[in-house]
């Protein structure tokens, strides 16, 4: 039963990142034509934002080491394509297959810099500025993704103050939009709200703003809520619940495209999205992976145990 609530977007966008995101931590290599196959059923389910692949080395993350053979499977489809490029020969290699919309990514934390970039936050934001540079010039939307904006396992609690620094600097050096990650789900409702407060005050609107929260703890689908009552209209989120973080080994990974599709429904928000497709292609893909979705909305529309 749809029963809107007050103070709510009219419509949603969501950024589907279980084709990169959800696969990348994946032990067993998914062929090539599967990942293909994958965000071909997601373009079909009417999402328009599906981040393809990621242009890193591929001793970083071997899972998407086809990223070269999986884009041009792909990039007939009319729907955005965003990938991620960690440096300037990534950048390099998504420009020579067309790519349009790319993501650096960064960490709010030196522990995690260290861990994920080998650098400080510094040196990280020093290695991105000739990337998004030469990405803008080449009229290329760019998003960045920053790691470790409500926790990190290494810092704990991570300063609101701390988070907004690298916030302001990404956008300073011209990204487009912004994804705020709960990388290890330890984020709260009033901790959410009091981050995108603080960034309002230094010029970073919710317009701008991604979130990206992973359901560790259960909180994600209340965190999304509190973003969207504030004003943030673009969601990440993974078909399925795919997806995790390597470095907490309780987290249960990302949002559930279905289950933030359903409550979204419930609310009246529009987001083009067909539940039924969805829910097919994840129950599709789970069976490819050789075991049952952890969406709970999955679970209960196939009937799966």
């Amino acid at each position: 039963m749809v029963v809107p609530a007050p103070g709510l977007p009219a419509r949603v966008r969501i950024h589907e990142v279980g084709a990169r995101d959800g696969l990348q931590n994946e032990k067993t290599t998914v062929p090539t034509a599967v990942k293909a196959e994958f965000v071909r059923r997601l373009a079909g389910a009417g999402l328009t934002t599906i981040e393809a692949t990621s242009f890193v080395h591929p001793k970083w993350v071997p899972q998407l080491a086809d990223a070269e053979q999986l884009f041009p499977l792909v990039s007939d489809l009319e729907v955005a394509l965003p990938v991620l490029v960690p440096n300037e020969r990534g950048l390099d290699r998504a420009l020579a297959l067309g790519a349009r919309r790319v993501a650096v990514f960064a960490s709010a934390t030196e522990s995690f810099a260290k861990a994920n970039l080998n650098r400080t936050v510094d040196e990280a934001l020093a290695m991105f500025e000739p990337v998004v540079a030469r990405a803008k010039a080449e009229g290329v939307h760019v998003r960045g993704y920053l790691s470790m904006c409500f926790g990190d396992p290494w810092e704990g609690a991570v300063p609101v103050a701390q988070v907004v620094r690298v916030c302001r600097a990404l956008m300073d050096l011209g990204c487009d939009e912004l994804s705020l990650g709960d990388t290890i789900g330890v984020a709260t409702p009033g901790h959410v709200l009091a981050l995108l407060t603080a960034l309002g005050e230094q010029g970073v609107g919710a317009g701008a703003l991604g979130v990206h929260f992973h359901d560790t703890y259960g909180q994600a689908l209340a965190n999304t809520l509190a973003a969207l009552q504030f004003g943030v209209t673009t969601v990440d989120a993974s078909a399925g619940g795919l997806g995790g973080c390597p470095y907490a080994k309780s987290a249960t990974g990302n949002l559930a495209t279905e289950d933030l599709v359903w409550m979204l429904q419930g609310l009246g928000v529009d987001t083009g999205v067909d539940l039924g497709r969805l829910t097919a292609t994840s129950v599709w893909m789970a069976e490819r992976l050789g075991r049952p979705s952890p969406s709970r909305t999955v679970k209960a529309l196939s009937h799966q145990e």
